[in-house]
């Protein structure tokens, strides 16, 4: 993200920087040279997209044997699996844990902020031939590419043609006799370095753009994840933006230069080209490195691995949609069911009652001689004790027994039990929920069942339970089968 170089350097925003960018807290670490030798010996070096966790930690393992040699054997004393989870933990964010689609282990990648803090400690290091000629001739290039693809004057574009056809057939007259512009070394060894270093840097810039290419499908799912709109809106949003991933301003550069690097011709032209430009003495005596004369499978590989990540986002934000769609349908179908269900309770009202019946507003009279007579209510007086009876003495402990039956926990535990099932007998539930109050419990349930219309009584069948009450006896009761529905 492009960012105004007056607010580059603002305190706040540099406060920030350090306490959450990565490549801060990578440079800042305490095993910060570990750390950084380490991943780029393993990835970066190598060109390596992933490793399973496996080859990298046992790669680790060895590299803290050869550095605990020179610092100790106390040096860094976990695990390479610890250093690697730490490593790949959010607040860092220095390496990608991932499970691959074919794969049940885990693997690793780098990320971006790693091969950043690898340029910016290259620039530590004293530079003992600066080219700038080169750099500049770069410059000029670059800007006469703008200035000439973006020119819609007919005659100045035939103008600036004819120029260069002039300063063509120039060099073509030279050449015919026999003076040719070369290089001095001096040139050569500047125009290598450039080659080196924009080589290199094309190849940290692929972990860059897989990055935000994972943010920006990570952005599109987090909308589709909170839409409230309709199900054809949301297809419509997706279909208008399905190749989102692709047209923005780094899918277009990714794949215009896809298109180039696959070419057959583009690629027999680097082969051809690295050949010679290595074959040079001056190139020879610098002693390059002999990966760099293949650079562009480098290239090619750093940009199939891009290109799956894209069809990958792009398929798993399809399906993701789909999924989407799939659970709205699914609610819709249910309410049609419910729909249905209603529909089918009230056919018998139907077709043998009426279906709807309204009550015809009607006027209350009431005729003045209809009202009765007033009568005097006689007294009944009520004695302070009754009378004692042996026939009619009532135990006074019935008063101590009663059993009162929380019916809300029974209604909970009737819609735990549903959560998982649709259907769900009252045999399984008082098989997982003993009764705890006895016969007075197992009436509640019947309670329960009867106010339910969803629950269905199977006559047929009778379950039979047994229980001990407070006072240790055994009892037993037989019901009909209940059967309670979601």
């Amino acid at each position: 993200m492009e960012t105004n170089n007056s607010n580059a350097f603002d305190y706040f925003r540099l406060s920030n920087l350090k306490k959450y960018n990565p490549v801060w807290k990578l440079l800042n670490a305490d095993n910060a040279p570990l750390i950084i030798s380490f991943l780029h010996r393993s990835f970066i070096e190598p060109n390596k997209r992933t490793l399973s966790r496996s080859v990298l930690a046992a790669s680790l393992e060895d590299y803290l044997y050869y550095i605990r040699k020179h610092e100790g054997d106390n040096f860094l004393p976990k695990t390479p699996e610890s250093y690697l989870d730490d490593w790949a933990d959010d607040t860092r964010g220095w390496i990608r844990k991932f499970y691959p689609s074919d794969s049940d282990e885990v693997h690793y990648d780098l990320m971006p902020s790693v091969e950043k803090a690898v340029v910016w400690l290259k620039t530590l290091g004293e530079r003992t031939f600066v080219g700038t000629e080169s750099r500049l001739r770069s410059v000029f290039d670059i800007l006469k590419e703008i200035a000439q693809g973006t020119e819609k004057n007919s005659e100045t574009k035939l103008k600036e043609l004819l120029k260069r056809k002039k300063d063509i057939e120039k060099e073509i007259e030279l050449v015919k006799s026999g003076r040719l512009d070369l290089l001095d070394d001096t040139s050569i060894r500047e125009r290598f370095h450039l080659f080196e270093t924009s080589s290199r840097e094309l190849l940290s810039d692929f972990r860059e753009v897989e990055y935000n290419l994972r943010i920006l499908d990570r952005n599109v799912r987090e909308e589709i994840a909170g839409w409230e709109g309709s199900k054809g809106e949301l297809l419509e949003k997706f279909f208008r933006e399905k190749d989102i991933i692709s047209s923005s301003d780094q899918g277009k550069s990714f794949n215009a230069f896809w298109d180039l690097l696959m070419s057959p011709e583009k690629q027999d032209e680097l082969t051809d080209l690295l050949e010679k430009v290595f074959e040079i003495d001056a190139v020879k005596k610098m002693e390059p490195r002999k990966r760099l004369k293949r650079i562009h499978y480098d290239w090619l590989d750093a940009g199939e691995h891009t290109q799956k990540i894209v069809a990958k986002l792009s398929s798993q934000l399809r399906r993701y949609v789909e999924d989407h769609t799939y659970m709205e349908n699914k609610r819709i179908i249910q309410i049609l069911k419910n729909i249905e269900s209603k529909a089918v309770e009230l056919k018998n009202q139907f077709f043998y009652k009426n279906f709807m019946s309204l009550e015809l507003p009607v006027t209350d009279i009431s005729m003045p001689m209809e009202k009765p007579m007033y009568k005097i209510k006689s007294e009944t007086r009520i004695k302070n004790q009754p009378e004692p009876s042996e026939e009619s003495a009532v135990p006074s402990e019935i008063l101590y027994s009663m059993v009162s039956v929380d019916k809300t926990r029974l209604k909970n535990i009737i819609r735990e039990m549903l959560k998982y099932r649709d259907q769900v007998s009252l045999k399984e539930i008082l098989s997982e929920n003993p009764l705890k109050e006895g016969l007075a419990e197992l009436v509640a349930y019947f309670s329960i069942a009867s106010d339910d219309k969803k629950a269905f009584f199977d006559e047929s069948i009778h379950n039979e339970i047994s229980w001990t009450d407070k006072n240790g006896k055994s009892k037993k009761a037989k019901f009909p089968s209940i059967i309670f529905s979601r």
